[in-house]
């Protein structure tokens, strides 16, 4: 699907706009670094659409505004339409503004995950007089009275959150799962628009872990960064991460990240959703004896993260590296100091569309489905949205 899109009216007046928005980002928006620079700093954010999240143009939308915002990674869903959209509104933030480009990331599961899944039910089965709660919880306004066709649930908008589950009065909805085929995704692994993959487990499971990494097989030279996305497991959590890293390592040609998953989904239902990540971070940061490999949180992030993260001391937080000396192996941290942040970053989800996604509705409410550079109001109003949030990690 091509999403390039063109002016609707004045040309002069959003050309006008649109200067607008690349001072905001001249004046307000420092990119100094590379992304695997701000790994190194602590500076590190990451965009996450959503590994089931397919709705090409808002996706589109989304990577237009954050690229601009700054960020060093999008990690989006393991489809090739969803990876083009990304790309492409990488390309037209950089049409807009000398930024940087961020790395591209795909998201894929070794089993069952709740990041892979969707919700359905037959609107036909619903009682007339139901209030339809699923459609007030859902944070992707992805069911609708209108949506007769799709099983009552927009599935490329459906990113499987789960609250639609527990509050439906009838018990009328379902959940789907899946795995990403590892084919399918070897073969995305070698286009040149993606830089990197991330791989969620339940962390248990080693042998589901070690045949998705085989199937993946060269495509992984093909990568700048390798992330494992994974639960707290308590006493079991560094014995699942040295598991991990042994079977990734005599193939790992890249760096790694592991990312801590505190309570996923979550970070756009309030201030202490962010808690289990922060804590997370806390008992690892404390391993001496944890494997090689970036530190980055996620599950449950939003705005009170850097608060959070300042007020246990690891914002950005160094420590003394393992080794200076450059490798292609992801056991080398820095090639030009002997210091590192402990936590490199931090992935924002639900709260990062959600702010925006205010915007986009907006827009859309409006003009109807668009490209938001087109309202060039509407992009430097989610630009600021957006900017807020990056600037705590960028301290901008």
């Amino acid at each position: 699907m091509n999403l390039s899109c063109t002016g609707l009216s004045v040309v002069s007046s959003r050309s006008r706009c649109l200067e607008n928005v690349g001072a905001f980002v001249a004046n307000k928006v420092a990119i100094p670094t590379s992304p695997l620079q701000s790994l190194r700093l602590g500076t590190w954010v990451k965009l996450i659409c959503g590994a089931s999240f397919e709705d090409v143009l808002h996706i589109r939308n989304l990577s237009l505004v954050y690229t601009l915002a700054g960020v060093d990674c999008i990690d989006c869903a393991a489809d090739a339409s969803v990876v083009t959209a990304v790309n492409q509104g990488i390309v037209a933030a950089q049409n807009i503004s000398a930024v940087r480009r961020p790395w591209v990331m795909i998201s894929v599961n070794d089993s069952e995950d709740l990041h892979f899944r969707k919700a359905e039910f037959n609107p036909e089965e619903c009682p007339i007089y139901c209030p339809r709660p699923c459609e007030k919880v859902c944070p992707a306004d992805a069911i609708s009275r209108l949506n007769h066709l799709q099983g009552g649930v927009l599935t490329e908008r459906c990113y499987g959150c789960g609250r639609c589950f527990p509050v439906c009065p009838y018990d009328k909805i379902r959940e789907i799962t899946y795995v990403r085929d590892v084919f399918a995704t070897a073969e995305l692994l070698r286009r040149n628009d993606v830089d990197a993959i991330e791989i969620h487990t339940d962390g248990r499971d080693h042998k589901s872990f070690a045949e998705l990494w085989n199937g993946l097989g060269s495509s992984i030279e093909y990568l700048k960064l390798v992330a494992v996305s994974f639960p707290n497991l308590g006493d079991l959590t560094l014995p699942s991460m040295r598991a991990m890293y042994a079977v990734m390592q005599p193939h790992l040609s890249c760096h790694n990240l592991w990312q801590l998953d505190g309570r996923p989904m979550s970070g756009d239902i309030g201030r202490g959703a962010t808690r289990e990540a922060i804590a997370f971070a806390v008992s690892l940061a404390a391993a001496e004896d944890r494997p090689n490999g970036f530190l980055q949180l996620a599950g449950g992030t939003n705005a009170n993260t850097v608060h959070g993260l300042k007020n246990v001391g690891l914002f950005q937080m160094t420590a003394t590296a393992k080794n200076t000396t450059e490798s292609t192996t992801a056991g080398a941290i820095l090639s030009d100091s002997s210091s590192y942040a402990v936590i490199s970053g931090v992935a924002y989800g639900g709260y990062a569309r959600k702010i925006v996604g205010r915007v986009l509705r907006s827009m859309e409410s409006e003009y109807g489905l668009s490209c938001i550079e087109d309202h060039p109001n509407y992009l430097l109003e989610a630009l600021k949205e957006a900017h807020a949030l990056v600037g705590t990690v960028k301290c901008q």
